[in-house]
């Protein structure tokens, strides 16, 4: 229950309403007028605040979810923090099975806030008994009294944003939003966001963010599952190596592909220029309207709004690290380390 005065019951009731912030300096060269949805406004710094919250209340409006269970759920980190926060709150135990690709620092957070943590390989295939999603299922099959989220096949998933995400952004852009550009992982964010704005307006394009190494842009293209697309790439939170049902292909328009490199530099380049210090995925969202403007595809009276799904600070061992940046061959003469700019007084 909100109170006056910005007086709260808990943390909760601080999920949604995220700001819309116009993006300046970084889209300069580009027609039309473009804003970032910043989803680190939210208690738990990202978007799966709204689909811990919406999935967990519905599980406990229909009696599926009781007092004293557990909630499972496999997560790349972003969702597992929001899980294990709506937890404390509402006194359930938690158990998140991780994939490797998470940062350490994310590993940690989930620790932190309570959660028992399952870290499983990332580059084995979904069907492998220790990828992430099957150690979430045997968990759940072999607890009594536990609740599995899966996100990634959940509907709720995508109502979560159909009823909070999509409503904002068309309210925050006063009907005039021309373009929605957002990274799809288990394509929740996307395809209720979509589906919300498609609906008061057929005209708005759907713009999805995919990973080099991910089948998402040639299922969506041509409908067929093609095994040769995977290989591992390092962005977190966008692109799959299965077909989650969670994400309706049919209101998005096309995707985008971007790369790790120019993804990483990209997020590095918001906090340069626009003083905003956000994740890896915001980088990829980011480096995708590049690559649209570029190719000359906004005109002049467009409003085009870009998800920044969570936070920079969850990327300090990796995108904003010089030495995970140099390990990974993403530093050259153009983009030159940053700690050259430290100087140390002896």
């Amino acid at each position: 229950m909100k109170h006056n005065n910005q007086v709260f019951d808990n943390v909760l009731d601080l999920v949604g309403n995220t700001p819309l912030i116009k993006l300046n300096r970084i889209t300069s060269n580009f027609e039309g007028d473009f804003y970032a949805k910043v989803e680190s406004f939210n208690p738990g710094n990202s978007s799966k605040d709204r689909i811990a919250l919406y999935i967990i209340e519905e599980a406990e409006r229909r009696g599926v979810l009781k007092p004293g269970d557990t909630i499972i759920e496999t997560t790349s980190g972003n969702t597992g923090f929001s899980i294990a926060m709506v937890s404390i709150i509402k006194g359930y135990d938690c158990i998140l099975a991780v994939s490797s690709k998470a940062s350490a620092d994310k590993i940690d957070m989930l620790k932190t806030m309570g959660a028992k943590v399952y870290v499983c390989p990332a580059h084995v295939k979904a069907d492998d008994p220790r990828s992430y999603y099957q150690v979430a299922k045997r968990l759940h099959e072999d607890m009594k009294g536990s609740v599995y989220i899966n996100q990634y096949f959940n509907q709720l998933n995508t109502d979560a944003h159909y009823n909070s995400t999509g409503p904002e952004i068309w309210k925050q852009t006063e009907g005039k939003i021309t373009h929605l550009v957002a990274c799809s992982g288990t394509g929740g964010t996307i395809s209720g966001t979509a589906k919300y704005l498609k609906e008061q307006n057929p005209n708005i394009k759907i713009i999805g963010v995919d990973a080099f190494g991910s089948v998402l842009k040639k299922y969506h293209e041509t409908r067929e599952f093609d095994e040769k697309e995977i290989y591992p790439y390092r962005i977190e939170g966008l692109g799959k190596n299965l077909i989650p049902t969670a994400t309706d292909f049919d209101v998005i328009d096309e995707f985008v592909k971007v790369t790790d490199e120019e993804s990483a530099h990209t997020a590095r380049e918001i906090a340069k220029t626009e003083g905003m210090f956000v994740g890896y995925t915001s980088g990829a969202a980011t480096q995708a309207l590049k690559q649209l403007g570029e190719e000359g595809r906004f005109k002049k009276g467009d409003k085009v709004v870009v998800i920044y799904p969570d936070h920079g600070s969850r990327y300090m061992g990796k995108v904003y690290s010089d030495k995970w940046m140099n390990d990974q061959g993403f530093f050259d003469s153009v983009n030159a380390e940053a700690s050259q700019s430290i100087q140390y007084v002896k």
